[in-house]
């Protein structure tokens, strides 16, 4: 299992949660209930994250994980940004931004990612 890990850039902390590649649901759960804890704990508005889904498997089960992930999360999230989306990805990205009511900003690349972050 990737683990969660806060990175440092350019003076500003960033929640980088690593998904690539990954087809197993019940490490994807792992990374997820473990970035909750993280997320949740900290002070309301004031956490950056990124999220890398590259290559990770989709299915309605991890998109209902996901979806409850990031609603949950909303208290605290300053500014989150994610890379990586391919095009079915990018559909079903798409519809849990709607259903949850969440912007999280999507790019092609994960240091323009940082940087839209740090300018948050």
């Amino acid at each position: 299992m990737k683990e969660p890990e806060i990175i440092s850039y350019n003076g500003k902390s960033i929640y980088y949660m690593d998904f690539t590649d990954l087809k197993d649901e019940k490490v994807i759960k792992q990374i997820i209930i473990k970035s909750a804890e993280f997320i949740r704990s900290q002070p309301e508005g004031s956490v950056l994250s990124l999220t890398n889904l590259q290559g990770m498997h989709f299915n309605s089960t991890i998109k209902d994980l996901f979806s409850k992930f990031i609603t949950g999360n909303k208290p605290y999230i300053k500014a989150s940004a994610v890379v990586g989306l391919s095009g079915l990805q990018r559909i079903i990205y798409n519809g849990v931004m709607k259903i949850t009511g969440r912007n999280i900003r999507s790019f092609d690349n994960i240091n323009v990612a940082k940087d839209w972050l740090r300018s948050q």
